[in-house]
């Protein structure tokens, strides 16, 4: 947990440094998310396009709504605010996968949708130019249906 501290101070991935800085990689999300009855499920698999491996990242979720008081988080990952989640994804190897991140998060209200915006929130300081892959916004209605990204 107190890596994720140190990660939190880091800010934005693109707000450290730029092109040269540090490695190029290619950072990538996919995975689902579903809402039902107030309860919003996120799966996603972290991934690393290359060319050069990462020892690790930190993805955020930012939703649309409030998240309920108490939450149990997964591994690895922490509250950053009302709306906000971050979660670090271990290793990234050279076009290889991070660790599976699934998240029940809990929605202080009951909305009809959400909106769930994902993205890189730190990456060592890797160069990453290609952003239409890590940085994804999925609407979720309350049907319990999954969305894919």
């Amino acid at each position: 947990m107190a890596g994720l501290m140190v990660l939190a101070g880091a800010g934005p991935a693109g707000a450290a440094g730029g092109a040269g800085a540090g490695p190029e990689a290619d950072v990538a999300y996919h995975g689902r998310v579903s809402l039902q009855r107030g309860q919003l499920r996120v799966w996603l698999v972290p991934r690393n396009e290359g060319p050069s491996g990462l020892a690790n990242a930190t993805v955020r979720l930012r939703l649309s709504a409030d998240l309920a008081d108490a939450q149990e988080l997964a591994a690895g990952c922490a509250r950053a605010g009302e709306r906000e989640v971050v979660c670090e994804t271990g290793p990234l190897p050279e076009h290889g996968r991070g660790r599976h991140i699934g998240l029940v998060l809990g929605l202080r209200e009951r909305p009809a949708e959400v909106a769930v915006r994902i993205d890189t929130w730190w990456n060592g300081g890797a160069a990453d130019r290609n952003h239409g892959n890590d940085e994804h916004v999925v609407l979720a209605l309350d049907t319990g249906d999954a969305y894919a990204f």
